[in-house]
């Protein structure tokens, strides 16, 4: 009996172990600054086509752009023609907020 018992025991610990040592991924919290976007200020401002750098930072900005566009300071950036485009060059989904 004792030794079923150390085995259930070792057993149990060991699934522990595993489970404890396993990756788990975890979501990256975004941080919401408008300013992590200016690699796209030349895209926004001109036709030029937005660069790896501004693809990336508007990946990661995404969850943010609802926030942007209700701001009265960035709605006109984020809302524009040239932006609109940027977003869809990137892959990006334009937000409906």
């Amino acid at each position: 009996m004792k030794r079923v018992s150390f085995v259930a025991v070792l057993s149990t610990v060991v699934v522990i172990v595993v489970v404890l040592s396993s990756e788990v991924p975890v979501a990256k919290a975004v941080t919401c600054n408008p300013t992590e976007l200016s690699s796209c200020a030349e895209a926004i401002t001109s036709s030029a086509p937005p660069s790896s750098t501004c693809c990336s930072k508007v990946r990661e900005q995404r969850p943010c752009l609802c926030g942007y566009l209700k701001d009265p300071n960035l709605k006109q950036y984020v809302n524009s023609p040239n932006a609109r485009k940027i977003v869809s060059t990137c892959g990006v989904s334009y937000p409906q907020c």
